[in-house]
């Protein structure tokens, strides 16, 4: 989207990148850390979409997803629910585990595939090989897709996607973590993000204290395209 444009053998100019005001279309994503949420105040105060923590592995759930979920819905916020990989359980565990929990809704945003490595568990600290989570990545994906009618979106951070994911996965939807910079300056090869979570500081009516926000890549027109489940051409 941004970069070093070449205009002669001698001589060029460093655009600047995007920021996140430059981009028409925010949400949110949220889990039970946010509390109750006023979904009402939160569309009205410029709230497009929420993904919202649904499942962890292949035994927790959130205990404000449902009331996350059918608020929101009520509400008029485009949502969808986000599931937390975890390398410790078998991924035929995890995707079963989703559908026990999450409801299945024509409307819904697709389901997110949220790869992270288990930094923080003291229960699990494995981190597969390569091939190993590609396999279950796309395992993942395929029977996701084949129960809700829309294929996943890949949640990743910088750290991850570097270790595992570059280069791979090129037709995938990808919603990225970067905030220090725009996503273009910290992640190999991955010009083409649908998503960016840009802060985990961000404040929003109808949320008390902080909360991911998010941006979509193009116009408020690509955007409801996106909905609808138009191909973008990415």
């Amino acid at each position: 989207m941004a970069g070093l444009i070449l205009i002669s053998a001698c001589s060029a100019y460093d655009f600047p990148d995007p920021t996140p005001e430059d981009f028409a279309i925010h949400g949110i994503d949220v889990s039970k850390y946010q509390g109750d949420i006023d979904w009402d105040a939160a569309r009205k105060g410029g709230v497009s979409f929420a993904w919202i923590k649904a499942t962890e592995g292949g035994d927790h759930f959130d205990e404000r997803f449902l009331t996350n979920w059918y608020g929101a819905k009520l509400a008029g916020v485009p949502r969808g629910a986000y599931h937390f990989y975890y390398f410790c359980r078998p991924v035929e565990e995890q995707v079963s585990w989703v559908k026990q929990i999450v409801p299945k809704d024509p409307d819904a945003l697709p389901l997110v595939l949220d790869m992270e490595w288990n930094a923080h568990s003291k229960t699990c600290r494995l981190r597969p090989e390569k091939q190993q989570i590609l396999r279950d990545m796309t395992y993942f994906l395929d029977e996701i897709e084949k129960h809700y009618g829309k294929r996943p979106v890949i949640y990743s951070s910088v750290d991850f996607h570097r270790d595992r994911l570059v280069g791979e996965l090129g037709d995938e939807q990808l919603w990225l973590r970067s905030v220090a910079a725009h996503p273009g300056r910290v992640y190999e090869q991955r010009g083409d993000w649908y998503f960016w979570q840009y802060t985990a500081e961000g404040r929003v009516p109808g949320i008390k204290g902080n909360v991911d926000r998010n941006t979509f890549f193009g116009a408020r027109s690509q955007f409801q395209d996106w909905l609808r489940g138009k191909p973008l051409g990415r």
